[in-house]
């Protein structure tokens, strides 16, 4: 098995590695929320600072009550002993995706890590595209077809991961798909593990919202964390919700085995990290503003980043949740995702995650798009960003834009001009009256 580095990581290396050494680039390739930390989550934290135990596996008695209750005013009933914390969302899904065993089916795209996580265990994942228009939920017909199908090679597929909204189309499934796939897992006895990490970032909170747990609680997993919607992404905290027993499973045996893993990859979370987190999960006034605030500022920003796609013919579906954009630029002709990238990048300045990193047809010329660092270099930009009226106004955020649109019009031009050299007929006669 041949391990690289991640590829959202290792673009972020690339493009800070440019930006040192002097080249301007606009940073779209990264998914970190480029906001600054709370100052009642940083006086949290100073506070337990002192906190040096190792804890318990599953975490601290008051972060997983806290994360029960924060999924009781999200209308899931929840028993803190089926909470399980870690050092982010992200091991607890590899943990996860280790325990339940057996081959995954997987959205396509979807985020880099859930492939890479199954290669790493020895599964085979399953790549089932969304229905059009959607993200992040394998359309359900699909799904029950490869399955069968995969059965029938005799292969083991236990489970199926959901990610609402979506990364890297920026798309919330709706509560009929999300229905129908509950239906599917009920049908061929599949786990479902919902990663709900931008929930909280939903651009409108009018947007109707359902989570398999709602539908199919016995059989659902939720994972979720503070690294996007309170920006925290560098204190690795996550907590996931296990299914509550039923007849048809039974949360406390795959807890066990999850905190099986668990003892022995990172033993415990962060002592201090976990009192802070317990308070943010709590919601307390302040950092439900905040969010607020950020919800407001990713789905101003992403729009904008859309708008500037549009303008050169590209197909871009409205982003609704978390600071992503999935453009399709096929209508340029100038190759696919990896061709489109390094153009990107290496000839106006603009960096960008290929669709294929995420699953995706190679040969399809569709890009991730990551806006949330478009918010400034400094604490005090991001949070002017963040408290602006207008931040697209701002110097910092239009600069950005204005290169962006340069790039793309520029890119733009390049295939009109391969046109007019290679189909001259193709190319309008200016008229001139």
């Amino acid at each position: 098995m041949t391990v690289t580095l991640s590829a959202t990581l290792a673009a972020n290396e690339d493009i800070e590695r440019r930006r040192r050494a002097g080249e301007r680039v606009v940073h779209l390739a990264f998914g970190e929320a480029g906001l600054p930390v709370h100052p009642a989550l940083r006086d949290k934290l100073a506070a337990a600072s002192g906190s040096n135990g190792y804890g318990p596996v599953a975490g601290a008695p008051a972060l997983r009550t806290a994360a029960a209750g924060y999924w009781a005013r999200r209308g899931l009933d929840t028993d803190p002993e089926l909470v399980v914390c870690g050092p982010g969302s992200k091991p607890l899904l590899y943990g996860l995706i280790m325990a339940i065993g057996g081959d995954i089916v997987l959205p396509m795209p979807s985020w880099v890590s859930y492939a890479a996580q199954a290669d790493l265990v020895g599964a085979r994942p399953i790549l089932v595209p969304a229905p059009p228009g959607e993200g992040g939920v394998p359309d359900p017909d699909l799904v029950a077809a490869e399955v069968r199908r995969a059965r029938a090679e005799g292969r083991t597929v236990s489970s199926v991961l959901v990610t609402l909204p979506d990364n890297p189309t920026g798309r919330l499934a709706t509560p009929e798909t999300v229905g129908r796939l509950a239906q599917v897992a009920r049908e061929l006895d599949l786990m479902i593990i919902s990663d709900e990490i931008y929930r909280d970032l939903v651009h409108d909170p009018s947007l109707p919202f359902t989570s398999p747990a709602d539908v199919a609680p016995e059989r659902t997993i939720i994972t979720t964390g503070l690294s996007k919607s309170l920006a925290l992404g560098g204190w690795r905290i996550g907590v996931a919700r296990l299914p509550h027993p039923s007849a048809e499973a039974d949360g406390h045996a795959l807890r066990t085995k999850l905190l099986g893993v668990a003892s022995e990859i990172w033993s415990a979370p962060a002592a201090p990290v976990q009192e802070a987190a317990a308070y943010a999960f709590d919601d307390p006034p302040e950092l439900v503003d905040r969010i607020a605030l950020s919800r407001r500022l990713h789905g101003v920003v992403a729009r904008a980043v859309r708008d500037r796609f549009v303008e050169i013919g590209a197909s871009v579906p409205v982003p609704q949740g978390g600071f992503y954009l999935y453009p399709d630029l096929s209508h340029l002709r100038l190759g696919g995702a990896a061709d489109i990238t390094r153009i990107l990048l290496e000839e106006h300045g603009i960096g960008v995650l290929p669709g294929h990193a995420f699953g995706d047809d190679p040969a399809a010329a569709r890009v991730r798009v990551a806006v949330s660092l478009l918010y400034g270099e400094t604490p005090e930009a991001r949070m002017a960003s963040l408290t602006s009226a207008d931040p697209l106004q701002l110097p910092w955020i239009a600069a950005n834009l204005d290169h962006l649109s340069m790039g793309l019009k520029e890119l733009s031009l390049v295939r009109h001009d391969a046109v007019r050299e290679h189909h001259p007929a193709l190319v309008p006669t200016p008229c001139h009256g």
